[in-house]
């Protein structure tokens, strides 16, 4: 198997269980509000931006699944095991949220978010671009 059929929304899910477990609170949401690091703003009566552990979860997750709807347009063998192996990532995220007390937060639940986006993004991409390649081969 290629990498390229790896889900890449797969990264986003270990990452926030690693640091969800080794966060050391009891509580996830606790965690994940813990500031990285904060940014000082001309207007500093909020005293800054301030980046926690689920804001970087969140932007490693936009950024896979941007790439994954890159890969979604390409047609091939690759193409239908990564979008097999998306449904399974989601249905992994389906189940954890609903079962795992540490996945029961908003981090969490846009994850799964963008798992099930992943999913219905590449079936309709990958239908569309089929279609479109068999319209241009029947007119030859």
């Amino acid at each position: 198997m290629k990498l390229g059929a790896i889900p890449l929304i797969i990264i986003p899910f270990i990452l926030y269980f690693l640091i969800s477990v080794l966060g050391g609170a009891g509580v996830a949401d606790e965690t994940f509000r813990r500031v990285l690091f904060k940014v000082p703003l001309v207007n500093n009566t909020t005293g800054g931006w301030a980046f926690s552990w689920g804001d970087l979860i969140m932007l490693i997750m936009m950024l896979c699944l941007f790439v994954e709807l890159l890969k979604s347009t390409y047609t091939g063998t690759v193409s239908m095991v990564d979008h097999g192996l998306s449904m399974v990532v989601f249905i992994l995220c389906l189940i954890a949220f609903l079962m795992v007390p540490q996945a029961q937060t908003s981090v969490f639940f846009f994850i799964m978010v963008a798992a099930l986006i992943d999913v219905v993004a590449g079936f309709m991409i990958g239908i569309r671009t089929a279609r479109r390649d068999l319209n241009i081969g029947g007119n030859n």
